[in-house]
């Protein structure tokens, strides 16, 4: 059993900054990657940010610039923090996770992230 625990988001205004955590528990083994993701109504879930355990990050162009991730091996936990945000960035957040031993993914379950103009 491998729990995510979400914490922050909320109502934002644009401009402004979000800063999200994740802790993760249960039997994650050594984990591979941590991070983050996320969907609105009637669209597939996308990358926000990952980051493996070499502390390699990916993300995509949308947040370049406005972005930082980090993680503690030690607690097991994921940090965002993402800037400059704009009613696009909207959505529900979810944490994730891979496994290593057998690369299962594991899903939180999710954030409410809303940015007012």
């Amino acid at each position: 059993q491998v729990r995510l625990v979400e914490s922050g988001g909320g109502l934002v205004q644009a401009g402004g900054s979000l800063r999200l955590s994740c802790e993760a528990s249960g039997d994650i083994g050594v984990i591979d990657a941590m991070g983050w993701y996320r969907q609105v109504p009637g669209k597939q879930r996308e990358l926000v940010a990952t980051i493996n355990s070499g502390g390699k990050t990916n993300y995509p162009d949308f947040v370049k610039g406005r972005l930082a991730i980090s993680r503690d091996d030690a607690k097991d936990t994921v940090d965002l923090q993402l800037d400059k945000l704009k009613p696009e960035d909207t959505a529900v957040y979810y944490c994730y996770l891979r496994r290593r031993r057998d690369s299962f993914e594991f899903w939180g379950q999710g954030t409410q992230v809303t940015v007012s103009s």
